[in-house]
């Protein structure tokens, strides 16, 4: 029985309209697309809509030779069947979209003979599951499962992506021949300008962009833009960008960074595997310097935590008419800023404000939350006590601390938030790993700053600790303390330079400390007075 591949196309796309008919050597995406899946003779059909919007699409498939269909525009499933209508059920069919251009008719042929070697209803190919980067993006099953498909469900979700219902019923199965290579964390398909231009670089010195390999292609998408720059991504790696709005750190040289740079900054940490950004209505122009940089396309890649206003110039006698307006202000400048119609994450920027003015701050953020003004609400914590009573909120779903290898404040702690990490989710993001910068700095002028009495004996037990562990430097050796903590589930970290990110994703993708070695450095460390500990008691 032979196959058919069904390329589902539109040029209505959101991000990047018309995106399928942009060119790659001379050639439309879309055409692209349908001859690489063709290449070794299988059946192509690109599904498009009737909408006047994709005329233009359909008269370039003609004029290239592309066999077409035009459907509903919203309902694709219908689309696929009325399609194939001529098909037999047991036809094996491939679900193709048309802005992943890497997929070849070898990859397909593999995918097939696999498919039905192992008599499975639905096979799919894509991410870290099968090894292949995002956008060698391929599903797989007979033409009798969409038909039921598309006559037993009503689900808009179903209807407009094809595949949900029939993965339900048969459970997902994914081609895992080529999940040794680790490219899951790359990137190939095209959704927004910088994943246009990043196929534009890669094909630019390909002969016969038909012909070319996709795992040719996939070996050579490092170089392009905006991939990973390691093996595995940094998974616990939180952007912090304080110093993207501000001058920032006791040891920062390098200045605010420009806008340009901080996109690069941004995009390269999110490539890289950071989950989060983190930011502040405090952090000076961060949040409107963020929601340039993701405005492209970028939105949705990685969460935003942002913070509500420290509330300096609330009247410590506002009633709760009062301190609404002060909250409400606060979001809706941070959504704003950041160009979000709701919030990812919303914390209290001081915890006090749980309690300060008879909880009122904490009983407008719950109204919001009801509300779904943001997606989750948490309370960054400066001690102890704080951290205690953050944890015993069950509201807050996100916790922010500071922690380093020197911090010892939080040793009776760590049990108390492993119990609650076990009971709910609450997500703990870890800031001052290298407290502002003052672990790594060689200055003793900076660590007089914080207070530090005998700081030649600190900076020895540091440089000790490094050799001994095997770190390549102070801050590695500090950043892979805290990273080793299984509760540590995000490092937040500020960086000015792209070479500062690739030296922090680096250590982040490195291995972590066990617990012997855990143990025996803080049997060792020196003892750092709280006011040292604290920046807001630096000189």
């Amino acid at each position: 029985m032979k196959s058919v591949a069904v390329i589902q196309a539109r040029t209505n796309s959101s991000r990047l309209p018309g995106k399928v008919l942009l060119p790659v050597k001379g050639m439309p995406l879309v055409v692209l697309a349908a001859r690489r899946a063709a290449n070794t003779g299988r059946q192509v059909i690109v599904a498009t809509s009737l909408e006047t919007t994709d005329d233009f699409l359909a008269e370039t498939l003609q004029i290239h030779g592309i066999s077409s269909y035009r459907g509903s525009l919203d309902n694709t499933l219908e689309r696929f069947v009325t399609a194939l209508e001529d098909y037999n059920d047991e036809t094996p069919v491939f679900r193709l979209t048309a802005d992943n251009v890497l997929p070849d008719g070898a990859l397909l042929d593999e995918i097939e003979q696999y498919f039905i070697e192992h008599h499975l209803d639905y096979l799919c190919c894509n991410g870290e599951k099968s090894g292949l980067p995002y956008g060698m993006s391929v599903e797989l099953t007979r033409l009798r499962h969409l038909r039921d498909a598309a006559a037993s469900t009503t689900c808009k979700y179903d209807q407009e992506h094809v595949t949900p219902y029939i993965r339900r019923k048969f459970g997902e199965y994914y081609f895992e021949k080529y999940r040794e290579l680790s490219k899951g964390h790359f990137r190939c398909t095209v959704d927004c300008l910088d994943d246009y231009l990043a196929i534009q670089q890669l094909f630019s010195d390909i002969d016969d962009p038909i012909q070319v390999s996709a795992f040719t292609l996939v070996e050579q998408l490092g170089s392009c833009s905006y991939q990973p720059w390691q093996r595995i991504p940094a998974r616990k790696l939180v952007l912090g960008t304080a110093q993207l709005g501000m001058q920032y750190g006791i040891a920062n040289l390098s200045g605010k960074p420009d806008q340009s740079m901080a996109e690069q900054l941004i995009k390269s940490a999110i490539a890289n595997g950071a989950a989060f950004i983190d930011t502040a209505r405090a952090y000076g122009n961060s949040e409107e310097v963020i929601g340039t940089a993701l405005r492209s396309g970028w939105e949705g890649r990685s969460r935003v935590v942002t913070k509500l206003s420290p509330l300096t110039h609330c009247p410590v006698d506002g009633n709760q008419e009062v301190i609404d307006a002060f909250v409400d202000a606060s979001i809706y400048a941070s959504c704003s800023s950041l160009r979000m119609q709701r919030l990812d994450v919303l914390m209290l920027h001081r915890a006090s404000h749980m309690t300060d003015w008879n909880g009122a701050v904490w009983k407008r953020l719950l109204q919001h939350k009801a509300k779904a003004t943001f997606n989750a609400l948490g309370v960054s914590v400066q001690s102890p006590a704080e951290l205690e009573l953050a944890l015993a909120s069950p509201e807050v779903g996100f916790i922010q601390m500071p922690f380093n290898v020197l911090d010892w404040r939080w040793d009776q702690m760590i049990p108390k938030i492993i119990a609650q990490k076990q009971q709910r989710d609450v997500v703990i993001h870890v800031r001052s790993a290298l407290l502002q910068g003052l672990l790594p700095s060689k200055s003793c002028e900076y660590w007089q700053k914080a207070n530090a009495a005998q700081p030649e004996n600190i900076m020895e037990w540091l440089a000790e600790q490094t050799q001994n562990n095997g770190k390549t430097s102070i801050a590695d050796f500090c950043l892979s303390f805290v990273k080793s903590f299984s509760w540590v589930d995000g490092l937040v970290i500020g960086m000015e330079t792209l070479d500062q990110l690739a030296e922090n994703v680096k250590i982040l993708c490195g291995d972590d400390f066990s617990q012997q070695e855990i143990a025996s450095i803080l049997a060792t460390r020196p003892k750092l007075e709280e006011n040292s500990l604290n920046p807001s008691c630096w000189r």
